[in-house]
């Protein structure tokens, strides 16, 4: 912006295509010394008002952001400075006379205040985890304990969440510090792992890790320590930049682009008189939040931790790091029996439906917070046809170590429903003794599509997902690959349709762009299959295109889990838990257990903000029992904006987009309900 000349380019539509599965940025991106500098940001202001720009969409940190609102405050200054140089006449300075600002936050570290994930945190999070899992496998085979270090200079959260999803011994990150003689505590737990026939220690540190006297605690001081006091063969690794680059997730491609819908609004929206703000993202709502409030909030952050006030620290970090924490404490260190209350209630898990990444996160969680409540767990394996038959045996703390980071279903699942065991499962609850029931799993769901088309020239390639009647995964994985076109069951659409798909994809194929992507959800339409519009495509577009297709089945369900799946079903299932103790108590009066109301079987999951627990009773007017779908999916108003992308001219509904908020101080009993 300051260079100008031709690092200031009109971009047409071309001109972002195939971008989307691009890692980094294709326009580049710089720490500007001279922008820091009135000169710099005269010159800047100069290139802008030649080119008639007044809208600025800054997509960066908390620097980049407070130089923008700097920029902002000084425009009608700087332009009346150019004008006094001769440099632009009156006329410029009246029709230009205001800047719009609206910031987009890219950071992996995930350390700006106001907004749950950041642009990047989600990739940078995948390449992490794809480094733990490929450790796991070399340590256990050598009986090893690693140090992994891991980006975040002033923020921990990557250390946090990696440490949660890999289920990690120890995590040194700067907002909470160990206390005094850590290094005895943490010989002890590791030895005693050890001692426990786990072969593999796994300790991860933030590149910013401190001790309460704020003196740096690095990887390899972590490591000389295990040596000198266990003798433990220790290897650090320094993951450095690997966490940058790589292609970006499936998350990090549609909250960005959701981002980018809502920053255009908000800049089309913007008056004089409204601060410059920032789009971020709560629970799966987009929202706007005045940007010097974030960025004043994300200061507080790093004052509260050079002055050591750590648990001011963390609360300012908000709802999402401290729940974060709080779940790691709970799940990564066991009290000793003696100090474990004891309720004498017995609680069940079990696994129904088809396999989801992320159930063996799950189970581990509910597992460990079931025992740290003092209940007894119990496992059941089959699903509901296994507890019929008694396949139910109690699970212990150590029996789920391990368990996040693997796919598919450890217990075993069956779709079976229980309609047809009521009488054997209500046999099993009483000679078990059952108190609660946690089930995981339900109207199958599945969040990962591992396919993105980019292939030769002049190809479409038509792929079929899976999700039963449910669209989402066909939307979604069509929103976050770029696609052309996407059809669902939710969204009727007829032979006019797809011809008019097929002449649009005719006339993209003259433009520099060559290639197309059509998703197509298993069941959306019983006569127009997967065959039939691949066959169809096929006709029309001969002597233009050539078309492949692509049935996903079931990889969809396999594979590692992603480390929003393994963050997700821990601290869900966590809270679960915790709501099962607390109704036990509620209802509990001499020696029973007395459940019957509506709100003693909910489901519990994110609507909007926030996650709710949800009587069963109650979805049962909201939901299309045939197909096994809501009524009603907040996706859905994100169809338009598929469509959008794929420049066809449809209209937008914007009385769902994010008003201007202010960053909200939450307290410390807050950090227990909502978010996650």
């Amino acid at each position: 912006m300051v260079d100008g000349g031709d690092n200031i380019v009109e971009v047409s539509w071309e001109s972002v295509s195939s971008i989307l599965q691009v890692g980094g940025t294709v326009i580049g991106s710089a720490r500007c010394k001279s922008f820091r500098t009135r000169e710099g940001r005269l010159q800047a202001a100069y290139n802008l008002v030649q080119r008639g720009i007044t809208n600025l969409c800054v997509i960066g940190g908390d620097g980049s952001l407070t130089g923008a609102n700097l920029f902002r405050e000084e425009w009608s200054g700087l332009l009346e400075e150019l004008a006094q140089k001769g440099k632009i006449d009156e006329e410029a300075v009246k029709k230009y006379a205001y800047l719009n600002i609206v910031g987009m936050v890219g950071s992996i570290d995930n350390d700006f205040c106001g907004t749950d994930m950041t642009i990047g945190t989600d990739s940078a999070l995948h390449r992490i985890i794809e480094v733990v899992d490929a450790i796991m496998t070399t340590a256990q085979s050598h009986q090893r304990t690693f140090v992994l270090e891991v980006m975040g200079r002033h923020c921990g959260y990557l250390a946090l969440v990696s440490a949660l999803a890999c289920g990690a011994d120890w995590v040194f990150i700067p907002e909470y510090p160990p206390e005094e003689g850590w290094e005895d505590s943490m010989c002890v737990k590791l030895s005693e792992n050890r001692a426990r026939k786990k072969r593999l220690n796994i300790i991860i540190v933030a590149e910013g890790a401190i001790d309460c006297h704020n003196k740096p605690i690095t990887s390899e001081k972590v490591k000389d320590l295990v040596v000198q006091r266990l003798g433990f063969d220790t290897r650090v690794t320094i993951l450095g930049h690997v966490q940058r680059g790589g292609t970006p997730s499936a998350f990090d491609r549609i909250l960005a682009s959701r981002m980018g819908v809502e920053a255009v609004l908000a800049l089309l929206e913007a008056t004089p008189a409204t601060p410059a703000c920032v789009v971020s993202l709560s629970g799966n709502q987009a929202v706007r939040l005045p940007l010097m409030e974030c960025v004043q909030m994300t200061q507080e952050v790093q004052k509260a931790m050079d002055e050591g006030r750590f648990v001011e620290a963390v609360r300012l970090r908000g709802r999402s790091f401290e729940n974060n924490l709080n779940t790691y404490k709970l799940l990564s260190h066991k009290k000793p029996d003696a100090e474990l209350p004891k309720t004498n209630f017995n609680v069940a898990v079990l696994n129904v439906g088809a396999p989801a990444a992320g159930m063996n996160a799950a189970v581990r969680a509910a597992v460990r917070v079931g025992i740290t409540e003092g209940h007894k767990m119990f496992a059941v394996i089959d699903g509901f046809e296994g507890f019929a038959r008694g396949k139910i045996k109690e699970i212990s703390w150590g029996d789920v170590g391990g368990w996040t980071g693997q796919g598919g279903s450890i217990l075993g699942t069956k779709r079976t429903l229980p309609a047809k065991y009521l009488e054997k499962i209500a046999d099993q609850m009483r000679t078990n003794n059952i108190n609660a029931l946690m089930v995981i799993g339900g109207f199958e769901t599945c969040d990962r599509i591992k396919q993105s088309a980019s292939g030769t020239k002049r190809r479409v390639f038509i792929i079929e997902t899976m999700g039963g009647y449910c669209g989402y995964l066909a939307n979604m994985g069509a929103l976050a690959a770029g696609a052309d076109a996407a059809y669902i069951f939710e969204e009727q659409f007829d032979i006019r349709e797809l011809q008019a798909n097929v002449e649009h994809l005719t006339e993209k194929m003259k433009t520099s762009i060559q290639r197309g992507l059509v998703l197509r959800n298993e069941n959306c339409n019983e006569n127009y299959t997967t065959d039939f519009i691949y066959q169809l495509y096929s006709e029309e577009g001969k002597g233009v295109f050539d078309c492949r297709k692509n049935v996903l089945g079931h990889m969809q369900q396999g594979g590692a889990p992603s480390p929003f799946d393994r963050n997700f079903g821990t601290k869900i299932s966590a809270k679960a838990m915790q709501w099962i103790s607390k109704k036990l108590k509620e209802t509990y009066r001499k020696g029973k257990v007395f459940a019957n109301t509506d709100d003693s079987v909910c489901l519990l999951g994110m609507r909007r903000r926030n996650l709710v627990f949800q009587p069963v009773a109650e979805l049962k007017t909201e939901t299309d029992f045939v197909h096994r779908i809501p009524k009603e999916q907040w996706w859905l108003k994100l169809r338009p904006l598929m469509k959008i992308l794929a420049k066809y001219k449809t209209s937008y509904d914007v009385s769902d987009s994010g008003q201007l908020e202010h960053v909200a101080m939450h307290s410390p009993k807050e950090a227990e309900t909502g978010a996650i």
